[in-house]
């Protein structure tokens, strides 16, 4: 597994009241559903990247009020088109 140092100030852990491991967890699954949201990675890598099962990941989205399923409305368009 590949590991990335982050500097941040100290108030991080006050601020969110969590602790190093959750924060790590928490950083992971922000960078994952960001990533996902702009179509850059798929569920599965977006899962992974996080630490969690894809069912996990979909509940994780679904509590932070995001989309499960990401529609290029374009594509849909020409789908459509094609019948």
């Amino acid at each position: 597994m590949t590991h990335v140092n982050v500097e941040l100030p100290e108030t991080v852990y006050s601020v969110l009241h969590c602790g190093p491991d959750e924060l790590s967890s928490e950083l992971r699954l922000a960078a994952a559903v960001q990533w996902y949201d702009q179509g850059r990675i798929s569920q599965e890598a977006a899962a992974e990247i996080a630490g969690l099962d894809r069912t996990d990941f979909l509940l994780a989205l679904a509590r932070m009020g995001k989309d499960s399923f990401q529609v290029d409305f374009d594509d849909l368009d020409r789908e459509l088109t094609r019948g």
